[in-house]
């Protein structure tokens, strides 16, 4: 799972077997076709530069694919990241957000043993400097993942690589030997789908010097848990585990210095670094020992950064881009939609200043929200406690209305988020619990709560706590909220400053505050004790599920995940979480519970507009992963 800024990702009765097939079935209602549809016709050219506008504020700063959450985003990972490195397995077909073994390092899994043992063959691939990818080299990521486990951002504990009790590895052959048996769905959809083989090169613990992280076993790592989880190398594989990951971590730190360096100039995705520079321009050149099934046809891939999405129009409506985003403010006819049918979307027709790109509008294989610090230190030592009680995020999710945002503010091109499963686009997870909206919009409703809990409420002043026994802290306490939100879109500052004077009609007094994105996202982590002062934090995009692509939710809600922003923990909620990653269970009472339960404040999630040059080809559809494939791109004569 990725945070998508203003921009912005995590995702059977039949028998566990027939899982894998059900879940590709269902999410390729999402969109079909191929990722190499045209746009138009033409002759096909050879070279070019096609440009990518970056989202407002959102631009790539770490090329370590073992990213912690404050890297881990879709700036980072699928829009810059991927394009160099391959994850084992490749998701995204077309416009659906479903496994594609053609670009995958490996041919699909197989289960056996009663789903204990996963045989993983790769395909032989080579990395730019040569050597062939192995099985040795995914065992290297999972040997790191033994030892930084608490750092990795898709980590969750019991799931991998708790839950593997040995590994082999044979030429290109890994076998993984699980503890326990597992859904094979979410086994590869969201467990194999986190692992990025590592070259060998990437094996240092100081420049020049090697590690024996890279060639070890997985059993040689050996570490030892203390009672809150931290991790300790103990043998000396491990030892060179950590050694590896603070080397890595550091120079992936050094923007500077990616070019030409020699850890990251060894690359088995299509493309390699040509430039980058800190403010977020980056140009990619073909990578020419790319072993996959399609090599780029253009000579360069440029990602271009914006400090704001007016910037981002005035490019586009000047040609400067080939691919960008259309701010909401600049979308002059509105997108409708069946009511009872959000997923069925008709665009309005393109601003008249684009006459020469094409309209893409893609629903984001995600969710909306912001989280809230559950262990917050801030409003006098009481926010944590306050934001801790199910009475008042009800009383704030009910002042949220989000048809009527998505009508006033995105202008149609946008669907609620009522729980932790995507409504759009279409498919089978979804239930009609979490589409029906559990806390629409009263502002009547949420009042009351707040009086029936001991506040006393003061419309447009500030809401105190009058009786302490009611509330959960003492009396006289305010609901005083610290806000801060990623800035540079207009729809963002308008739907905060919208929803700041809603949450005022009940006393719930919001100071908003702005900065850039990777600051957003850099602020809002799991965290405790007296340094842990954040108290809500917008990105603005929320969540696209990926690297885990089955939206089982244990990397956001289950306690302890590191992608668990507001160290949310509810026994309950762990318990469905797991018997939809360990059992065969559907996603129906898990989806259910959360979207009651209110883990995190519940956003409108925004489709993205796309905006294409009508001669640049395969770029459409867009996938709703929003990961890139600039090797299928060309422009026509």
């Amino acid at each position: 799972m990725q945070s998508i800024g203003s921009r912005t990702t995590r995702t059977r009765s039949l028998g566990i077997l027939g899982a894998v097939a059900l879940v590709v079935w269902a999410l390729a209602a999402c969109g079909g076709g191929s990722s190499t549809t045209t746009t138009g016709g033409g002759a096909k050219a050879a070279g070019g530069t096609a440009t990518w506008a970056e989202a407002p504020q959102a631009t790539p700063n770490y090329i370590f694919p073992f990213a912690q959450f404050a890297y881990f985003s879709v700036a980072n990972l699928t829009q810059f990241q991927n394009l160099m490195y391959r994850p084992l397995y490749w998701f995204g077909k077309g416009a659906a957000p479903v496994l594609d073994l053609s670009r995958s390092l490996a041919n699909a899994p197989t289960y056996s043993k009663g789903n204990t043992v996963v045989t993983v063959d790769l395909k032989g691939w080579k990395w730019s400097n040569g050597e062939t990818i192995t099985a040795q080299d995914a065992v290297f990521w999972l040997n790191m993942m033994q030892v930084e486990k608490t750092v990795w951002a898709g980590y969750v504990p019991g799931t991998l690589p708790d839950d593997v009790k040995s590994i082999t590895a044979s030429g290109t052959t890994l076998t993984l030997t699980l503890d326990g048996p597992v859904n094979p769905n979410w086994f590869t959809y969201n467990e194999l789908a986190q692992i990025t083989p590592m070259p060998m090169a990437w094996n240092l613990t100081a420049a020049g010097t090697k590690g024996t992280c890279g060639t070890a076993s997985f059993t040689s790592i050996t570490v030892s848990k203390d009672a809150k989880g931290n991790v300790t190398p103990v043998s000396s594989d491990a030892k060179s585990c950590a050694a590896v990951y603070t080397y890595l971590d550091s120079e992936a730190k050094k923007i500077s210095s990616y070019v030409g360096s020699p850890i990251w100039s060894v690359v088995d995705g299509p493309w390699t670094l040509q430039t980058m520079d800190t403010q977020g321009n980056v140009t990619f050149v073909p990578n020419k020992n790319y072993s996959g099934p399609i090599k780029p046809t253009l000579a360069k891939f440029v990602e271009v950064p914006y400090t704001s999405d007016d910037a981002e129009f005035n490019a586009l409506a000047a040609s400067q881009d080939d691919v960008g985003y259309l701010p909401t403010q600049d979308i002059t006819s509105p997108a409708s939609a069946p009511a009872n049918d959000p997923c069925n979307l008709t665009p309005g027709a393109n601003n008249p200043r684009l006459t020469g790109y094409n309209i893409a509008p893609v629903f984001p294989w995600g969710i909306n929200y912001f989280p809230i610090n559950l262990k917050s230190t801030g409003n006098g030592g009481q926010a944590g406690k306050i934001f801790s009680q199910l009475y008042f995020r009800q009383a704030f999710q009910l002042l949220v209305n989000q048809p009527l945002y998505i009508s006033k503010i995105n202008k149609g091109y946008g669907v609620p988020t009522y729980g932790p499963v995507p409504v759009c686009p279409t498919n089978t997870f979804v239930s009609s619990q979490e589409k029906a909206n559990p806390y629409a919009y009263n502002k009547s409703k949420a009042i009351g709560l707040l009086t029936a809990n001991g506040w006393t409420v003061k419309p447009n002043g500030t809401t105190t706590c009058a009786d302490a026994a009611k509330c959960g802290v003492p009396a006289g306490t305010p609901l005083n909220v610290n806000l801060q939100y990623a800035g540079g879109s207009q729809a963002i500052t308008q739907l905060m400053n919208t929803e700041k004077s809603s949450w005022a009609q009940a006393g719930i007094n919001v100071k908003l505050a702005t900065s850039t994105f990777n600051t957003v996202i850099g602020t809002a982590v799991p965290c405790s004790g007296s340094s842990c002062t954040w108290q809500m934090e917008n990105w603005g995009g929320g969540w696209i599920f990926a690297p885990d692509y089955y939206p089982s939710g244990e990397v956001l809600f289950q306690t302890g995940a590191s992608s668990n922003a507001g160290t949310y923990s509810v026994p309950k909620a762990d318990t469905l979480i797991k018997a939809t990653t360990q059992g065969n269970a559907d996603l129906i009472a898990y989806q259910n519970y959360l979207a009651k339960d209110l883990p995190v404040v519940w956003q409108p999630n925004a489709v993205t507009v796309f905006e294409v040059n009508k001669k640049l080809q395969g770029v459409m559809p867009i996938n709703s992963l929003q990961t890139l494939n600039p090797e299928d791109w060309y422009f026509t004569k």
